[in-house]
């Protein structure tokens, strides 16, 4: 049964896994060399610390994905903004996680005073991110052509994004 939780220390090992995987395989992320367990774990932590969510799926007790979102930009004008970032274990693609992990990233955004979430998405290729994005009401905001270089070719950034709430219809205090 697939349940979507907030995460927890002990799931840091399946979070770098999965993303070892993405780092290793895909143009999703630009990263090219993996990211420790050390790393991910202060990672994790910065997001916590500012209050926002990382959210893994778990499905008969392995963990299948996870999702977060961390301020877009670091100057504080950018804090009612967030990236997010979702990635699934490979076996896991088309079965509706993204989306549901997605959905539930938004909702627990909005709750910690989001009201604007920001895709950026690695390689105008990647469908299934773009698809899922779509899906949970993320609109197209532009390209990015030919700004990153992995696997010998060059690769587009998708901007993707969805308001929150009020989004800028109120200030937000």
């Amino acid at each position: 049964m697939l349940i979507i939780r907030p995460s927890r220390d002990e799931d840091i090992v399946a979070i770098t896994a999965v993303y070892t995987h993405h780092v290793l395989h895909g143009t999703g992320t630009f990263e090219i060399d993996p990211p420790s367990i050390v790393d991910m774990t202060a990672r994790r932590a910065e997001v916590l610390a500012r209050g926002l969510p990382w959210l893994v799926a778990e499905d008969d007790g392995q963990l299948t994905g996870f999702a977060y979102c961390n301020w877009f930009k670091p100057r504080p004008a950018y804090r009612f903004s967030a990236e997010d970032s979702i990635y699934l274990a490979p076996h896991t693609s088309g079965q509706g996680l993204g989306r549901a992990l997605l959905a539930e990233l938004s909702v627990q955004a909005e709750r910690a005073g989001v009201r604007k979430l920001i895709a950026v998405i690695g390689d105008s290729a990647n469908t299934g991110s773009i698809g899922v994005h779509r899906s949970v009401g993320f609109e197209p905001a532009g390209l990015l052509a030919s700004c990153g270089w992995k696997f010998d070719k060059w690769l587009d950034v998708v901007l993707m994004e969805k308001s929150l709430g009020q989004g800028d219809m109120s200030s937000p205090q």
